[in-house]
């Protein structure tokens, strides 16, 4: 299947849908909208709000109405609401959708790092990506890669979604200094633990609660070098995947150095998510990606130990 006419496709729609999305969501957030769902013991995995279930719902019915040449598609989604029957069940391309990515804070009201991403992929790497900050800046603030190129910049409401990305300058590799921050999760109640273990290994670890705006926001700036993550899910980690490997670094696993694809997943039935197994070390820098594998590479793949 050729990913040009979906990739064009979502270039064409879904910026303005994504920032619908956004901000319907920062409207909910104004209220009590919690509610339980999920029981892996993770604070930042169980949080779940209404927003969360109506920002897919959204997405997924503009996916559906949009274009036919999205239906082609796999469609993988963190929550289980939307009308997902309507898309491929057999697909070299999977769509995938994370609607309140951060939730927890989001829920907390106790930053601006929560967003919405949507991202295309195949089993081997990530095509396209977006990510909407709506609360980082006075107007929001775009990620965005594809086309081998990264963007990230303020939104401007002003003029239409489409427009505001296809005017942004992209990132220029040439002008990013070394970053040595790295984000770290997926340790369960050793992220802080490992954050350290990460800064005695030379480079600076930040546990999710230290973290001062979203990864990928930091990533593409590059004001943060990349991230050590347990069993990452395919919602949202794809997109530092992608703006690693376009930006001349890579995702790896630890263990093996070799490359993450996604041919081998497994459901996590305690957060209903999909991820991918071990653990994964990413950056644009592969100094950066060889320290991260020379500290962890003996560490538990498991993610749970009971």
């Amino acid at each position: 299947m050729d990913a040009a006419p979906v990739i064009s496709a979502l270039n064409a729609r879904m910026p303005s849908v994504l920032r619908w999305a956004g901000a319907v969501a920062r409207q909910m957030r104004k209220f009590d909208i919690g509610i339980e769902g999920k029981t892996s013991g993770s604070a930042s995995t169980d949080a779940l709000t209404l927003a969360d279930l109506t920002v897919q719902e959204l997405i997924v019915s503009a996916l559906r109405d949009s274009d036919p040449v999205l239906l082609q598609c796999r469609l993988e989604a963190e929550e289980s609401t939307g009308d997902t029957s309507r898309f491929a069940t057999d697909s070299p391309l999977t769509l995938a959708i994370d609607p309140i990515d951060g939730t927890r804070f989001y829920r907390e009201r106790s930053g601006h790092s929560w967003g919405v991403i949507l991202l295309l992929r195949t089993e081997e790497t990530v095509l396209w990506s977006l990510v909407i900050l709506p609360d980082s800046g006075p107007t929001g603030t775009w990620v965005h890669a594809a086309d081998n190129r990264v963007l990230c910049g303020p939104d401007d409401p002003s003029r239409p979604a489409e427009q505001v990305l296809a005017e942004m300058e992209p990132v220029n590799p040439a002008d990013r200094s070394s970053a040595k921050k790295i984000y770290v999760i997926g340790f369960q109640d050793q992220d802080q633990a490992t954050a350290e273990a990460v800064t005695a290994a030379g480079l600076e670890g930040f546990a999710v609660d230290a973290m001062p705006a979203s990864i990928f926001e930091l990533q593409a700036r590059g004001e943060f070098a990349g991230s050590l993550i347990h069993s990452p899910n395919v919602y949202d980690f794809p997109v530092s995947l992608q703006i690693a490997r376009i930006l001349g670094g890579d995702a790896v696993w630890v263990h093996d150095r070799q490359p993450v694809h996604f041919r081998e997943l497994w459901m996590d039935d305690r957060a209903d998510m999909l991820r991918l197994p071990g653990i994964c070390a990413c950056s644009e820098d592969p100094a950066v990606v060889d320290t991260l594998c020379t500290l962890a590479a003996d560490w538990p793949r498991e993610r749970y130990r009971d």
